[in-house]
């Protein structure tokens, strides 16, 4: 009789690749209890890939629905485009989606890549940098600020924002995180109330503007909708791109021969950033509920049900990858899960693999080599995603 693995929320976090393999070894959706949230846990990925795809498995807010104490941080989060279903799903995405085509994003390179220089240049004599706080934070700052019409003075509150209520809604969230999840929200709810207000008045050319029109049959986003909306822009321009930029530098760091190869052939790397998604996949897990009884490969999974899909392991299983635990860089197709699939296939997709691009781009044309300039990293406290605390690098 298999026995029920033992879940460490530390050891996971440092390495949850030996703990996926462990629960893929028993079963590919496995029903367990890991961090007092009781539900399927799914391992494998063409179950993962069935379910993320089936509109049978709904999104909901992380916050239950009878919570009364973090009321406005729920509110918000039941009007985010991320937690709806079919149609409101539908219906938010259609007014974001036309400033995240690749027309649209092809315009923002230029600025994302004189900004990643000027980034680097403030770092060059000191030969060391900390790629998240100087490097990777500020890019996704000016990226998003840029986009939304904020203030170039005002993008440091992203920083802080972003790192708080990612911590609300992973399932290591606590009453202090729910907390501290509240009031960053109602401060963002009070700023972007009043930015909303002076774009109402001077419309622009920028992503609030663009919300705050009609579409072509009349329908507008309700205010609520609108708040929402830019509250998760804010979250997702940060978290997504922040993670995949250090990942993949943590990437080249653990790999020198990759970093070399990226140096010699250029041209890798678009399939090598699609590696380091796949192998270090900046989300690790989403959630579902099952909206009626459902069977996914023999497995009946009931109405009510909770399913928690393992992207990190999806991403690495070896049904589906050959040399799945191999950092491969001309591996190819990459048919990863990284940014999901189906309806909810993240709309910042592009947008955060150019902003990868183009820093990997800058490492490799002004640094000889890399070096971790602490003998080992830390990761933070997060079993929804793969995300550094810190990423301290000498360059030569």
């Amino acid at each position: 009789m298999n026995q029920s693995p033992m879940f460490k929320t530390y050891e996971y976090v440092q390495d949850p690749y030996s703990f996926y393999d462990e629960i893929r070894s028993m079963n590919t959706i496995y029903r367990g209890n890991f961090l007092r949230y009781p539900g399927w846990y799914v391992t494998g990925y063409e179950e993962a890939s069935l379910i993320l795809k089936d509109i049978r498995f709904q999104n909901r807010v992380p916050i239950p629905e009878t919570t009364q104490k973090y009321e406005i941080l729920k509110n918000v989060q039941k009007q985010m485009m991320l937690y709806k279903n079919p149609p409101d799903h539908n219906r938010i995405r259609k007014f974001v989606r036309e400033s995240f085509t690749p027309k649209a994003l092809k315009q923002l390179i230029p600025m994302i890549e004189e900004t990643a220089h000027d980034l680097f240049q403030n770092v060059t004599s000191q030969k060391k940098m900390n790629v998240i706080s100087e490097f990777a934070f500020p890019l996704a700052s000016l990226v998003i600020a840029n986009m939304l019409g904020v203030p170039e003075k005002d993008k440091g509150l992203f920083r802080e924002w972003a790192l708080t209520l990612i911590q609300s809604i992973d399932l290591t969230r606590s009453r202090e995180s729910l907390a501290k999840g509240n009031e960053t929200i109602i401060a963002m709810v009070a700023y972007f109330k009043e930015l909303i207000q002076k774009r109402k008045q001077d419309l622009k050319d920028d992503l609030i503007s663009l919300l705050l029109s009609e579409d072509q049959n009349g329908d507008r986003l309700t205010d609520e909708e609108l708040l929402s909306t830019c509250i998760l822009l804010v979250i997702a321009g940060h978290e997504t791109t922040v993670n995949l930029i250090s990942n993949s530098v943590y990437c080249l760091l653990t790999h020198p021969s990759v970093y070399q190869k990226l140096k010699e052939t250029p041209l890798l790397l678009e399939s090598a950033i699609e590696e380091f998604l796949r192998y270090e996949s900046p989300t690790q897990m989403t959630a579902r509920i099952a909206s009626e009884n459902v069977k996914i490969n023999q497995t009946e999974i009931n109405k009510g049900d909770h399913v928690y899909v393992f992207i990190g392991a999806a991403n690495r299983d070896p049904k589906h990858f050959i040399n799945a635990n191999v950092l491969d860089i001309t591996r190819n197709p990459n048919p990863h899960l990284s940014f999901g699939t189906g309806i909810h296939f993240c709309l910042g997709a592009t947008l955060a693999k150019i902003e990868a691009q183009v820093v990997i781009r800058t490492v490799l044309e002004n640094t000889k080599m890399i070096h971790l300039e602490t003998s080992e990293v830390e990761w933070r406290n997060l079993t929804g995603f793969r995300a550094l605390k810190e990423l301290p690098i000498i360059m030569t």
